[in-house]
């Protein structure tokens, strides 16, 4: 049977990407970014507060760490409502412990569910970003029209109502529609967590403005290693450590560098796995090449 004639058609090949946000070019050819203080390493901690349903829909996919067996999934349910209610405590005093702060991505619908803990998150002083509404409201190209600037929208209000401004924007699931850069820029964020192309800031154009795209790693996210592909807790703290150590050598040639990875408080906040995270917050925080950093801060200084 032959194939049809615009089988091998594609519209958007060309040289370079298939895609207008950002431009293609190897890491040598870009010009070097310098951190701070001429530090060699931006480290970036990222601690996402979710909240998840007991029956998620599931559209168009489950939300990393949604429920998975029949509802009611309490199982697993409790596993995350630990993390929002001890887990996240345990990561917060290790993060005071070392003079280290974080870039906190929240659900809205826990501005107010939870208002204890985001207290404590301002208190300790940390960056906190708008992490959609909730972690099943997921951002695609299916959603019925104007329903994706909706969410946004209440996204933002939500914060506002809780006297918050946030700069920084990360999508549940880290999951993006072709328009959600376009409309996280038209309600005001322009530093955004979804993207990891880079090792830099990489700025994003969209209509309604220029949205930096801070990388944030998910090959050195706690849940990615730790529970999807089984690693031990040393291997995954060895592993962020090794990151650090390649890219601080890397830097005479390539400049400075974002080094990110993820804390999920119902993963990592475990009493069994808060010595991993000790060592690393421990290491990074007295290495002199490494520049603690909120992602607002990285966007602003790569700039």
């Amino acid at each position: 049977m032959p194939l049809p004639d615009d089988y091998l058609k594609y519209e958007h090949r060309r040289h370079g990407m298939d895609q207008s946000l950002y431009d293609w070019r190897p890491s040598g050819e870009r010009k070097p970014v310098t951190w701070p203080g001429g530090k060699a390493l931006a480290a970036m901690i990222v601690v996402p507060v979710e909240w998840h349903r007991l029956n998620p829909q599931g559209k168009p996919l489950r939300h990393p760490g949604a429920m998975m067996t029949p509802w009611p999934d309490l199982r697993h349910y409790t596993t995350r409502d630990y993390g929002n209610r001890v887990g996240i405590f345990r990561l917060l005093d290790a993060l005071a412990a070392t003079g280290l702060h974080a870039t906190i991505p929240v659900n809205a619908v826990l501005l107010e569910r939870a208002r204890p803990l985001v207290e404590a998150i301002k208190e300790g002083g940390h960056e906190i970003a708008a992490y959609g509404l909730e972690a099943d409201r997921i951002h695609w190209s299916g959603l019925e029209p104007g329903e994706e600037e909706r969410w946004i929208g209440e996204t933002r209000e939500a914060f506002a109502r809780a006297g918050l401004n946030p700069r920084v924007w990360m999508s549940p699931a880290r999951q993006q529609s072709f328009d959600t850069l376009k409309l996280i820029a038209g309600h005001g964020f322009d530093v955004c967590l979804d993207w990891e192309q880079d090792s830099v800031p990489v700025a994003m154009r969209t209509p309604s403005g220029e949205v930096s795209a801070v990388p944030l790693s998910n090959e050195l996210d706690d849940r990615t290693l730790l529970i999807d592909r089984r690693q031990s807790e040393d291997e995954w703290a060895d592993q962020i450590l090794e990151a650090a150590r390649l890219m601080i050598s890397e830097a005479p040639r390539a400049g400075g560098q974002v080094l990110s990875f993820s804390l999920t408080p119902y993963v990592s906040g475990q009493p069994f796995r808060m010595h991993a995270v000790r060592r690393v917050l421990e290491a990074l925080a007295g290495n002199d090449d490494v520049w603690s950093a909120t992602a607002s801060q990285i966007a602003g200084a790569a700039s």
